[in-house]
């Protein structure tokens, strides 16, 4: 479908394709490249490194992956795939975009952001309300402390002591570091061993027989277009905050009955599921609940595919690893995500966008001043959605896997491996439409809606296609208000 290499040069979709055993040709036959910055063509993603590049190849990767899974469930049309840098970017900037009744959302919490310490900066996450409690409590700070009390205590301390007491009680927070000073930290090197995407076929795991699959398995019986390649699939979404329910999000786009099971104890930020809660529905369930996991687990019964983007192990206790659901469900797709990398010294820990940019050294790579000034940021929360397109793209090709040769599979992504692949995709000397073309006009990508949550304006999806329009399902669902039941 692609102009000769236009497809295949973009190194992420081919780290991608790689990764998962896409030859070039399949993936240059699928999806269309547009509106990639140049000389004339304004840089949506501005930045000193190769940001733009990492958002296109991570919603490349989905067109190629959903047209092959359209293929194997013998949809004729192809989809047309498009994929264009300014509506791309425009979705990554959703957060920033979004409006609820003319009204923008508030960005980050005033205890979240950059600190001074007596040896350099430290980067905190304190969005949700028990993330704050833990950063105070850590620092001994008074539960009514504000931002100047933060910055002053932090001030007495050094960035890596800041960054272990706050991760000792709980919390988050990140010290800066440079790229170097990253690269010699172990948990670097574990991470980058990684593959960008990891498809698994898991041991334990029965193989289904594809007769089964094609009555059921895979819901082969419901409505099935090249723009609907996941209809039928039941996805149970174990996702909170970003990368997951992008991912999630984006197979819902695709027609999978995806459903988002939240703790009642657990709320989610209204903005971040407003604008990743696209196509989805959402109910609330209390695991430690017997009578509410009894549900749960008829629930799971009849999952295709099961999401969840907590930090390692976090669910293992509730029998929700890749392994024990596997053995649970023969035939299971599970997908995982996390921060570092599952491995190494910190592949316990958790983490965020921001926090990923502060240690990796993207951080220093952007600020303003080079170096010696304060860090800066990517012009969007790149890594979280890149890493939710990449693995969503993993989970269509480990559907297709299973369609043609049964078994179940396990796929996974890491925000630190998509970190990696960014910097090392990233010239030395970096981008010079940095400092240029920050305040594009993205009005042709975005939509409005009458909702229950009020007339909301949102980033369109990030795929287009040549064929016909494509938008959510659905928008403006309430966190929570949903039946935890299959539609």
């Amino acid at each position: 479908m692609s102009e000769t290499g236009d497809v295949i040069e973009n190194r992420i979709l081919s780290e991608y394709c790689s990764a998962v055993g896409i030859d070039s040709q399949t993936a240059e036959g699928h999806v269309r490249l547009d509106g990639l910055p140049g000389a004339d063509t304004p840089d949506p993603l501005p930045s000193r490194l190769a940001t733009t590049e990492l958002a296109v190849g991570a919603v490349a990767a989905v067109a190629v992956s959903a047209g092959m899974l359209a293929e194997v469930r013998g949809v004729g049309e192809p989809a047309g795939w498009v994929v264009d840098a300014r509506r791309v970017a425009a979705s990554f900037r959703g957060d920033q975009l979004l409006r609820r009744d003319g009204v923008k959302f508030p960005s980050f919490a005033p205890l979240s952001g950059f600190f001074r310490t007596n040896d350099g900066w430290v980067r905190t996450h304190a969005n949700y309300d028990h993330h704050r409690a833990r950063l105070i409590g850590a620092l001994g700070l008074d539960a009514s402390a504000d931002r100047a009390a933060l910055a002053t205590r932090l001030e007495q301390l050094g960035a890596i002591e800041a960054e272990e007491l706050v991760r000792a009680n709980g919390g988050i927070a990140a010290a800066v570091r440079t790229p170097d000073e990253w690269r010699a930290h172990p948990q670097s090197a574990a991470a980058a061993e990684l593959p960008l995407v990891a498809i698994e076929r898991l041991a334990a795991a029965d193989v289904r027989e594809r007769e089964d699959l094609r009555v059921r398995g895979f819901g082969l019986t419901a409505p099935v277009d090249a723009l609907r390649p996941a209809a039928g699939l039941r996805v149970l979404d174990l996702t909170r905050v970003i990368a997951g329910p992008v991912a999630t999000r984006t197979l819902a786009l695709l027609g999978a009955d995806v459903l988002r099971i939240d703790s009642p104890q657990m709320p989610e930020i209204a903005a971040q599921h407003l604008d990743n809660g696209m196509g989805k529905r959402s109910a609330l369930l209390d695991l430690r609940d017997q009578k509410q996991h009894t549900v749960f687990e008829r629930l799971l019964d009849s999952a295709d595919v099961v999401v969840t983007g907590y930090r390692p192990h976090a669910l293992d206790a509730f029998g929700l690893d890749a392994a024990t659901l596997a053995a649970r469900r023969p035939g299971l797709v599970v997908a995982t995500l996390d921060a570092w990398g599952s491995v190494g010294p910190w592949g316990g820990r958790r983490g965020f966008d921001s926090i990923v940019q502060a240690a990796s050294g993207i951080s220093v790579l952007e600020a303003t001043d080079g170096a010696a000034g304060a860090p800066g940021a990517l012009p969007a929360q790149a890594l979280d959605h890149a890493t939710g397109y990449l693995l969503a793209a993993g989970v269509l090709q480990a559907v297709r896997q299973q369609t043609v040769q049964g078994g179940s599979r396990h796929v996974h992504a890491h925000l630190a491996r998509t970190a990696h692949a960014l910097i090392a995709n990233s010239s030395p000397d970096g981008n010079s439409q940095q400092a240029t073309n920050t305040a594009l006009d993205f009005d042709a990508c975005l939509a409005e809606q009458a909702t229950h949550e009020g007339i909301l304006r949102y980033a369109r999806p990030a795929l287009a296609s040549v064929t016909r329009a494509v938008d959510y399902p659905s928008a403006g669902g309430t966190w929570g208000a949903d039946e935890p039941a299959w539609t």
